[in-house]
């Protein structure tokens, strides 16, 4: 029986899920556009430390005002309605409430929120990747005792590529990379807020908008938002991160199956089954053909001659062995697709994705020379990149996450180049985050 039908079938016996949201960004915004469409989801309450941004979010994805109207969740949970607060602990609290979808992209706040959703038995939807690359597969045994559901974002790109990983290795091939693509040069990883919207080319009109982060938009284009994102696929499906971090080799997508292979063969890949991120643009910046800047990949080997037979036969675009070949989605949705995760979770008990070890490890590395004394200001800002590399490697070298390099003050200068270390900062030890990745690392 196929979710759709599952979700009616809930609706009709017992009434629509009810979820909370914490956050009210762009990405929050795709999924109250679809909220309204989806049958069988009641959105309960929208939580955000400014909760006129949140207003403003619904009514820009086109809610009526008095959807959003109720004046406490008592109300909201009996008219069917929505309330609007600044408190994401007094929403998580919300008896019945059975999902919580994390949409902050902050890793600190996005770890505690999870933590309270967790122990108070709600399932729990981490769009925030973020606190999944530092602590997930922490927080995702923690909802395993607690019964409950820890999952990747449905229509993000790590549970898309989860996803077809799944189906290659169900089907029986193996697996040699997965990843997405995005519009990356080397000299993006020196982005700042100040210079991100130059190489990004949008409208005054949209900039105006209130969607645009340039802090967001910066991690995207810095590499950082993309290491992530592959240290979350490797730490949820096994594949293993490339002892290099990410190549972004420029590939189009019918150039996957001959670029995505190991480097022996004529390929980009240092490692067969590994996690890789292809790049939109050719190192002149000018376009790759049929690109796959919005979308995902997976590249895989044939075991058998008669799977390479049924290749040619099939029309499968291979390399010119014959033997690998590749499936790609072309874009994804974000926000509006997570509706898929969220009947997943209630009505199969099944995540869209989840961390189950620690493989991959984005650690921070310094954009300029940093003085000692300064507060680092994390992901997507003017002082440090995210580099993705095997967590064995950041473990030997006791590297910083790029997770807890927001708001720490520095003890010591650090090169531009250079990795920072867990000692290099002034952490504070009485953050959840922190204990927990200390779990994590075993430390």
């Amino acid at each position: 029986m196929n979710l759709h039908r599952l979700l009616l079938e809930r609706t009709r016996k017992s009434g629509p899920i009810k979820v909370g949201v914490i956050g009210a960004g762009k990405f929050a915004s795709m999924f109250l556009t679809q909220a309204l469409q989806v049958p069988g989801l009641h959105v309960v309450g929208v939580a955000d430390l400014s909760p006129d941004r949140a207003r403003a979010a619904l009514a820009r994805t086109g809610w009526p005002p008095e959807r959003y109207a109720a004046t406490s969740f008592a109300e909201a949970v009996r008219t069917g309605g929505t309330h609007v607060t600044d408190s994401a602990d007094d929403l998580i609290d919300v008896p019945g409430l059975e999902v919580v979808l994390e949409i902050t992209g902050d890793p600190i706040a996005g770890t505690h929120h999870a933590v309270r959703a967790i122990d108070a038995g709600r399932h729990v939807v981490m769009v925030n990747v973020e606190a999944d690359c530092l602590v997930g597969p922490v927080l995702a045994e923690r909802a395993r005792r607690a019964g409950v559901v820890h999952t990747m974002a449905y229509g993000d790109q790590p549970a898309l590529i989860c996803e077809l990983v799944d189906w290659c290795r169900t089907v029986g091939f193996d697996v040699v990379a997965a990843g997405k693509g995005t519009k990356y040069l080397p000299e993006y990883t020196s982005s700042t807020p100040d210079t991100v919207w130059d190489h990004y080319g949008f409208t005054a009109e949209q900039l105006a908008s209130g969607d645009y982060n340039p802090r967001m938009f910066n991690s995207f284009l810095d590499g950082t938002k993309s290491a992530i994102e592959m240290a979350a696929v490797a730490n949820g499906t096994g594949l293993q991160p490339q002892d290099e971090g990410l190549l972004f080799p420029p590939v189009g997508a019918d150039d996957l199956a001959t670029a995505l292979r190991p480097a022996e063969l004529g390929g980009s890949l240092t490692r067969r089954g590994t996690v890789e991120v292809v790049s939109s643009l050719q190192r002149d910046g000018s376009a790759v053909d049929l690109d796959l800047r919005w979308g995902v990949y997976v590249t895989f080997e044939a075991r058998t001659d008669y799977a390479v037979q049924c290749f040619a036969e099939y029309g499968v675009r291979t390399d010119p062995t014959g033997r690998y070949g590749a499936l790609y989605r072309p874009y994804h949705m974000i926000g509006l697709e997570l509706g898929v995760s969220i009947a997943s979770a209630v009505l199969r008990g099944e995540p869209t994705g989840t961390p189950d070890a620690f493989r991959g490890d984005v650690v921070a590395i310094a954009k300029r020379d940093l003085k000692a004394g300064e507060v680092l200001d994390g992901e997507g800002g003017f002082m440090v990149h995210g580099k993705l590399v095997p967590a064995h490697a950041s473990l030997a070298a006791g590297a910083l996450p790029i997770g807890l390099a927001h708001g720490c003050r520095l003890a010591r200068d650090v090169p531009a180049g250079a990795t920072l270390s867990w000692s290099d900062a002034d952490l504070d030890e009485s953050v959840l985050a922190v204990q927990l990745r200390r779990e994590l690392q075993g430390s």
